[in-house]
């Protein structure tokens, strides 16, 4: 079987984890790392170190010029979304982009429209809905263990942000970084997975003053198409300890996703208790999939189209002035 060529944008955690992933057992022999990019100087020569096999580039269109490339992962801050993805659906090589998928909604859509034009494979790194606490909460939600949903909660509390293991120039700045964007988004995609659409009604973000700074709160009324009311609640900088969670009320009971992949329930006037998740529900890594669509076999991936409409939240979340 002919290797998939696989080239990556991007060395800070998020590609190192992918090359690291691309590199075990189970992918290794469907999948080549061929060639990385990034435009630190100091980062690509500790990967060269590590990696002499494999080229490396400060210029991603020098890149693509000198490697055929199948698949190309991008990692780069989100405001580098849209020059990188389009340059790539423009020589028609397949995407796997990190979330969110751009850094507004106009970028967004020109990036969905020119995927579907270059009738590539465009995949968005969402992975919450292939955890295995996350594929136990939808079968227990299709099955109405709480029976009809009354409200969701959703939770995003941060003592420190950026956490001490996200120190970078862009995650706590305005235009692309803060924990809404951060990590809301995966939540965002996540109940629109499980639940449906959702629809922002109201949104009421507070930044610093006078800097470029990221939010520090959020408080935000949004709905799905069945007018489920949705709450979020998000606070950085207090004493206390992180919490990302989502409540799911129902009329019969209550289910709770605590801090990513704690999954708890309960009937009415009952105690929640935990829950019991098989770690054999999970299904990653999100690469894994990507490449079995590439090779033709059942795949379960989120692709632009996924990554349009979490961003037509996301945009409104940040920015309620302009929605």
């Amino acid at each position: 079987m002919t290797r998939i060529k696989m080239a990556v944008i991007g060395l800070g955690k998020m590609g190192l984890h992918m090359i690291h992933q691309a590199t075990q057992a189970e992918l290794s022999e469907k999948v080549e790392i061929v060639a990385v990019c990034d435009s630190s100087e100091q980062l690509l020569t500790s990967f060269a170190c590590s990696h002499p096999e494999t080229k490396t580039y400060m210029d991603f269109r020098q890149l693509l010029d000198a490697h055929p490339v199948d698949l190309l992962y991008i990692a780069v801050p989100p405001k580098y979304h849209y020059p990188v993805v389009m340059e790539a659906l423009e020589r028609k090589i397949h995407v796997f982009c990190e979330k969110p998928l751009a850094n507004s909604v106009e970028e967004a859509k020109a990036m969905l429209e020119a995927a579907e034009k270059a009738g590539v494979v465009h995949s968005i790194h969402f992975s919450m809905p292939h955890e295995p606490s996350v594929v136990k909460l939808q079968e227990l939600i299709q099955q109405e263990t709480i029976g009809e949903i009354r409200k969701i909660d959703l939770i995003l509390q941060f003592p420190q942000w950026p956490r001490t293991w996200q120190q970078n120039a862009w995650i706590s700045s305005r235009e692309q970084g803060g924990f809404i964007l951060e990590v809301g988004i995966h939540w965002i995609h996540m109940i629109q997975n499980v639940f449906g659409s959702i629809r922002v009604i109201s949104s009421q973000v507070q930044f610093p003053q006078n800097t470029g700074e990221c939010e520090h709160e959020v408080q935000a009324a949004m709905e799905l198409e069945d007018g489920t009311r949705i709450q979020l609640n998000g606070i950085a900088h207090f004493a206390g300890e992180e919490r990302v969670s989502m409540v799911v009320y129902g009329t019969e009971g209550t289910i709770a996703l605590e801090n990513w992949d704690q999954l708890w329930s309960g009937c009415i006037g009952e105690p929640l208790v935990p829950v019991e998740v098989e770690e054999s529900l999970s299904q990653l890594p999100v690469l894994k999939h990507v490449i079995a669509r590439l090779q033709g076999q059942p795949a379960k991936i989120y692709d632009f189209n996924d990554g349009y409409h979490a961003q037509l939240v996301l945009e409104a979340l940040r920015n309620p002035d302009q929605s």
